[in-house]
């Protein structure tokens, strides 16, 4: 005989599921790894490479077209010579900022749970 299946007390889905599309904006590689970049000011192509490293131009050029799509960053061509680019967020994308800081903060603990548990695992082999 199977478990009987329990009633779901969360909330309803809301129509058109916000949920979705916020994680849709954040679910791509690199993406909130990008917003954090922006998250204290303009930055140029150039530098979002340095500030993430194991991103490739190509992953990055295809993120910041997305989020500029979606209404996250803005991008603005200076008249210089060379023309240089800066990206920035926008209002919609300065909201986003709270959720990610709490995913990090997640993510320390998490980092600092496993650092612990390894460290008990090799303990208790010796």
């Amino acid at each position: 005989m199977g478990l009987k299946v329990r009633k779901n007390n969360s909330p309803p889905v809301p129509f058109g599921c916000p949920l979705s599309e916020c994680m849709s904006v954040l679910g791509g590689a690199w993406t909130p790894n990008v917003i954090w970049s922006l998250s204290r000011g303009v930055r140029r192509f150039s530098e979002l490479r340095i500030d993430i490293p194991a991103i490739s131009a190509k992953v990055l050029t295809v993120r910041l077209k997305e989020l500029e799509s979606k209404g996250i960053i803005t991008r603005t061509v200076k008249p210089t010579s060379p023309p240089s680019v800066e990206y920035s967020l926008t209002s919609l994308g300065n909201e986003l900022l709270p959720a990610i800081d709490a995913i990090v903060k997640v993510g320390h603990k998490l980092k600092s749970n496993r650092a612990k548990n390894t460290a008990e695992s090799v303990d208790s082999m010796l």
